[in-house]
């Protein structure tokens, strides 16, 4: 088991298969955001084996992350593969929804029972702006397409002046459509081309905001993520606050992070990493891996300690470790 120097269980892993996406949303990437070599990015066998170990020393929640996980070759083989392994309790993925009309039917055979969908815009044209290029139709479309195979949870990054008036909306297509919605503060993380304390929406704000029109009480099970849960009176939809700024989540952290191209980053909004991809590929034996994986817990930081002012503190995009 992985257990860190805090002595936090470490159960669930988020790998980011790609850094590319069809998308350019203006929170997570630059315009021209220059992208990694494909022989610098893990393989499909490399990520299997890689999982592998990971879920030898505990894992048991693997989440698939990207950029747009769905547009990485040959990605369907490794859902398969995941979704043959018994010791997984889930395996699921976060996706900006553009290609589940190809890719749905190997969702389903492998056994993924729930999925996260951004979807920061309902409206065709802000959509387009915030996604640089985003076809709102296209989501939508295939939100409706994969409704009635699994559980869908929207993932909206709420931002003051872009989108905080699409609240309501936002909110009430999930309630239709009997889909869960979480509204996620901005993170700091890549210099994006403007200042992030002017679009900072606080969880607090939303919540006040939420509660001139719904009903909230709060939900006491633990979902196994960062987020903390509303229930709506009188409807079947939960409303998610994710607050890495406001009401920090790190005394509860469960999660490490594996980029596109093999670093092990024990924290989002810290840089502390450990290079796998070398030792995968210098055929050094899955045990000492593990063993590199299991001392770099003594290195998992106590809190990621953003600072929505400092939005050069962390390089990185988000699209690099997947959120």
């Amino acid at each position: 088991m992985l257990v860190d120097q805090f002595q936090r269980k470490i159960d669930y892993l988020r790998l980011s298969v790609t850094d590319r996406c069809d998308f350019r949303c203006q929170y997570c990437m630059s315009e021209d955001v220059e992208f990694m070599p494909k022989s610098k990015m893990l393989s499909i066998e490399e990520m299997y084996r890689l999982a592998q170990i990971f879920i030898d020393l505990g894992i048991r929640k693997i989440r698939l992350t990207g950029g747009e996980p769905l547009v990485k070759k040959n990605i369907e083989s490794l859902i398969k593969s995941l979704g043959e392994e018994t010791r997984l309790k889930e395996l699921t993925l976060t996706t900006n929804g553009s290609q589940l009309d190809k890719k749905y039917k190997s969702l389903i055979d492998s056994g993924i029972k729930r999925i996260n969908v951004s979807l920061d815009s309902l409206n065709v044209d802000n959509f387009r702006k915030i996604t640089r290029g985003g076809n709102l139709h296209q989501v939508l479309s295939n939100l409706q397409l994969i409704k009635n195979y699994m559980q869908v949870k929207l993932n909206v990054v709420l931002m003051k002046g872009v989108n905080d008036h699409e609240i309501f909306k936002l909110v009430d297509y999930a309630i239709l459509n009997n889909f869960n919605i979480s509204f996620i503060e901005e993170m700091p993380l890549g210099e994006i081309g403007y200042g992030r304390d002017k679009t900072y929406m606080s969880s607090d704000e939303v919540l006040a905001t939420l509660q001139q029109n719904y009903k909230l009480s709060t939900v006491t099970t633990n979902s196994g993520g960062p987020a903390k849960y509303w229930e709506i009176k009188g409807y079947d939809s939960q409303i998610g606050l994710i607050s890495p700024h406001s009401h920090n989540f790190c005394e509860s952290c469960n999660r490490i992070r594996v980029s596109a191209n093999g670093f092990l980053y024990l924290c989002l909004g810290q840089e502390n990493k450990i290079n796998l991809i070398d030792p995968l590929r210098s055929s050094q034996s899955n045990e000492s891996i593990k063993q590199l994986i299991v001392d770099s817990m003594k290195s998992k930081p106590k809190s990621h300690d953003f600072n929505i002012n400092e939005s050069h503190k962390i390089i990185r995009f988000m699209s690099h470790t997947g959120g």
